[in-house]
């Protein structure tokens, strides 16, 4: 990389500029327009999706700007001499709408709207599209783990299996998630986040014996050793030579703190494990659990009564396995005041015209019932029926139901509007909203599919436009 400082303008698609260079010289920076940022599909199979990302964006689109060396670079890449004196004192004047980092969120909901001139809400969609993107599906993985761990004791570990410096915003995203600490030291100290870690098999192969290198770790580390008992024979060397260990910090008014199973048959080790560990009066010796965990594995472990009280999980939370991405979109919903959609052959890709907002319902038990998509402006106590988007006949009473919306203003006039939350805020956030889900829609196989339906006057509005736009081609 040829300099790791620029300035934030630069983060984008290069068509992002091409088209706010085309909206410059056609006069169109004036009126307000409307992106809607939404996705379309749950990651991992799962009934919900874990919001977050929002205070990153917000600190990043404050810093959204172009100063002289990228005005320079831009103009290598034949930007026009006006278009580049427009941007050199470029800041985003518009507002943003959002839910709560850590809120629970379905497809096709517009969950961030972003309101201003066309230029400007149109230069922000790279930046949008990566930050929540990434950030919602770390999140929703690692709260899919978190669900299986239950009140275990979870470590994130997949720095080195991360692409880049993706790394450190992994970390920031699986905190909120339900993840308690993580392995990555800028993670950690950028965040407030608890960095955690042990050895590895190379502190043990760099002595002459595993016991001579568990003394000296736990020389070194007398109030918090875990010791790694997999590098030569778990069973025959490893867990023998940590009760060695063990003894002797006892002796020095010390304790092991655990020992780290990363490979073999982790229910059966661990099982092994406990049992001489507790015959050795070492009941309070954790034992910790890596190697490739994901929540199937996690879930496969418990249920085997594996007595592990804390997993480290590495590539499959870092990377999001099995999905590489979230499918977020920023769609334009309205231009000068006049609403506008995307058609499509393809139903699920038709989008929804105009300024909106998404009530939450709620039951008589507190828990979610079902969403609606309405006009921003919309009388709440107008809707008694939401309509699923693709099949009017589909549709659902709301009458008499608790609701309330799960968006405020958080950018007004391109001034940040809330507060900046911790990630632990953010993560307690995400626990309680997760705690009113109804249970059909957590469940890992098969979840129930979420109700998110469309107001009356919001399906007249978009079904006028579909007509018109089809009269006219």
């Amino acid at each position: 990389m040829k300099d790791v400082s620029f300035s934030m303008g630069l983060f984008t698609d290069h068509y992002e500029l091409t088209m706010a260079e085309g909206y410059f010289h056609a006069g169109q920076n004036g009126g307000t327009a409307n992106f809607d940022y939404f996705f379309r599909k749950n990651p991992f199979g799962s009934g919900y999706t874990v919001f977050a990302g929002l205070d990153e964006l917000l600190e990043m689109v404050l810093e959204f700007n172009y100063d002289h060396n990228a005005i320079d670079y831009l103009s290598t890449r034949g930007f026009s001499d006006d278009f580049l004196e427009y941007l050199k004192t470029f800041r985003f004047q518009g507002d943003i709408y959002a839910p709560k980092e850590g809120e629970i969120v379905f497809p096709n909901e517009p969950i961030l709207r972003v309101t201003g001139d066309i230029i400007e809400t149109q230069l922000l969609e790279t930046l949008i599209l990566n930050v929540l993107n990434f950030q919602s599906l770390i999140a929703t993985k690692a709260n899919r783990i978190r669900q299986s761990a239950g009140n275990r004791l979870l470590m994130e570990f997949g720095m080195r299996r991360a692409q880049g410096w993706a790394a450190v915003a992994a970390s920031r995203a699986a905190i909120i998630g339900g993840i308690d600490s993580t392995s990555n030291v800028v993670s950690a100290y950028s965040y407030g986040i608890p960095s955690t870690g042990t050895m590895a098999h190379s502190w043990i192969q760099s002595f002459e014996d595993e016991l001579t290198a568990f003394r000296a770790y736990a020389k070194t580390h007398p109030d918090d050793c875990i010791l790694l008992v997999d590098t030569y024979h778990t069973l025959k060397s490893g867990i023998p030579n940590a009760i060695i260990v063990a003894k002797e910090l006892e002796k020095t008014g010390h304790k092991l703190k655990g020992i780290r199973l990363d490979s073999g048959d982790l229910a059966y080790l661990s099982k092994q494990a406990r049992k001489r560990l507790d015959e050795n009066g070492l009941d309070y010796v954790k034992i910790v659990a890596s190697n490739q965990l994901d929540e199937y594995i996690i879930k496969s472990l418990i249920e085997q009564g594996a007595p592990i009280e804390s997993f480290g999980v590495g590539t499959n939370l870092i990377t999001g396995r099995n999905d590489a991405a979230l499918d977020g979109v920023y769609k334009l919903s309205l231009i000068h005041d006049r609403p506008t959609l995307k058609l499509s052959d393809d139903l699920i890709k038709l989008t929804l015209p105009g300024e909106k907002k998404v009530l939450r319902y709620f039951n008589g038990q507190n828990k979610f019932y079902a969403d609606a998509i309405a006009l921003a402006h919309e009388n709440l106590n107008e809707i008694t029926t939401i309509y699923h988007p693709h099949d009017a006949e589909k549709n659902t009473s709301v009458i008499e139901l608790t609701s309330e919306a799960i968006q405020s203003k958080v950018m007004d006039k391109g001034k940040r509007l809330s507060e900046r939350t911790s990630i632990q805020q953010s993560s307690d956030y995400r626990k309680l909203r997760i705690s009113q889900l109804p249970d059909e829609h957590k469940r890992f196989e098969y979840p129930h599919l979420y109700k998110v339906g469309i107001s009356e006057k919001l399906m007249q509005i978009r079904d006028t436009l579909v007509r018109n736009i089809k009269k006219e081609t």
